[in-house]
């Protein structure tokens, strides 16, 4: 059984991956997120997101909740800094139920004035517990100083004045303006044929709402070197260091992903686990990312020290960082981190939650969708010198930023 899509009259894109099993798992992808606010819109996209299911013309909070979450199904969503889902995992013989219930709270919702004073209170509270989590909160700020000035930069969840702005007038001017129908992907994984799907879909989503323009996202392209220390009450001195990097649909994303997984990726003898934490005792908890967005990227490695230990655990980190720049890997040790990285694909792939979440990412950025065979080859292309390459430009020692929290 392969992969299917067709794109709906209105612009709607629908993928689907057929399985035989009795869980289904089906999200609606909207291609707006925290980037396409306006300067007096911070943390809207986000609060939409959780207001969504305030209500409908025809269901009150209580029957949105309860409409699948009385069947076993679970219902949640998400927001990034590109896209807001909404998605649920049911038995597949309620597919018509979830479609019908996504279609609701897509073209009907009403995000009573009420519910979201009620809620502005809600994402206060997750504001205040990333505010106390030092190691969750600094990368927000990294983030913020790398995209200086740029919509990227953007904290997810906005602040507390910005909320305080945020009514059902400003709610209806970023959707009126964001979910445009070209702008959404439903995509599906369950034992459902597609043309049964897309019969369905049809039913639910065959509207098209007058939508106004989108306002362009501009790249980003201005960054600046920067070493920032901001002084809060922690016990440890938690670290960021960086840089921008590339994106979606940059070739080097695969070399890139390689270096970072070999770095501090979730394995337990990344290079930065074995020398900071195995060999000298010097850290709990470190990694390294790679965020891909649509016209841009970022790396950072995160650790969190004794003040003590602060000074040695930078130093090596930075040692092995040369070492990735200077020394090309051996034809062993390259073969190593490519079965590492393959493994975790076929791994990530045992769960088709993962899978229809990576199919609608896909089909959002770039209308098709990289199987997991295809991703696997390309890291089989990749060589130790690509790597080495991609070393040399995004963990260059006069291109780094860092960002320290301590007391």
């Amino acid at each position: 059984m392969a992969l299917t899509s067709l794109t709906l009259p209105n612009g709607i894109r629908l993928v689907h991956y057929p399985v035989q099993a009795k869980v289904a798992h089906c999200g609606l992808f909207i291609n707006a997120g925290t980037r396409d606010e306006l300067e007096p819109e911070h943390g809207i996209a986000h609060f939409i997101e959780h207001t969504i299911f305030k209500g409908t013309k025809k269901r009150n909070v209580f029957q949105v909740l309860n409409r699948l979450e009385n069947i076993g199904a679970d219902l949640n969503a998400f927001t990034t800094k590109e896209e807001t889902c909404i998605y649920a995992t049911f038995l597949s013989e309620y597919y018509d139920r979830t479609l019908e219930l996504f279609h609701d709270l897509f073209f009907n919702a009403i995000f009573p004035e009420k519910e979201l004073e009620k809620e502005k209170q809600v994402v206060l509270d997750e504001i205040k517990a990333c505010k106390d989590n030092p190691a969750e909160q600094i990368f927000d700020d990294f983030e913020d100083l790398v995209f200086a000035g740029h919509p990227l930069g953007k904290n997810i969840l906005g602040t507390k004045s910005s909320l305080k702005q945020i009514d059902r007038k400003a709610v209806f001017d970023f959707i009126h303006r964001n979910y445009r129908m070209e702008q959404v992907v439903i995509a599906s994984v369950g034992n459902i044929d597609f043309a049964s799907l897309t019969k369905r879909v049809m039913k639910y989503f065959m509207r098209n709402p007058d939508r106004g323009n989108m306002v362009p996202r501009h790249p980003f392209s201005s960054y600046s070197k920067f070493h920032s220390v901001n002084r809060k009450k922690t016990s440890q001195v938690h670290c960021v260091i960086g840089s921008p990097a590339y994106c979606f649909s940059d070739t080097r994303r695969i070399p890139m992903a390689l270096l970072n997984n070999m770095l501090g990726g979730p394995i337990l003898n990344s290079r930065l686990s074995l020398a900071l934490r195995e060999r000298n005792g010097l850290t709990y908890h470190n990694e390294s990312n790679y965020t891909a967005y649509s016209d841009s990227g970022i790396v950072s490695i995160y650790f969190g020290t004794d003040p003590v230990h602060f000074d040695k655990a930078l130093a090596i980190v930075f040692k092995e960082l040369k070492k990735l720049r200077e020394t090309r890997l051996t034809p062993i040790q390259f073969h190593t981190i490519q079965n590492q990285l393959i493994g975790q694909l076929s791994i990530a792939q045992e769960s088709n939650l993962s899978a229809m979440l990576a199919m609608g990412k896909n089909f959002l950025l770039k209308n098709e969708y990289d199987p997991p065979e295809l991703l696997m080859e390309l890291i089989r292309r990749t060589t130790a010198a690509e790597v080495m390459e991609i070393a040399n430009q995004v963990f260059d020692a006069s291109g780094l930023s860092m960002l320290t929290f301590r007391s």
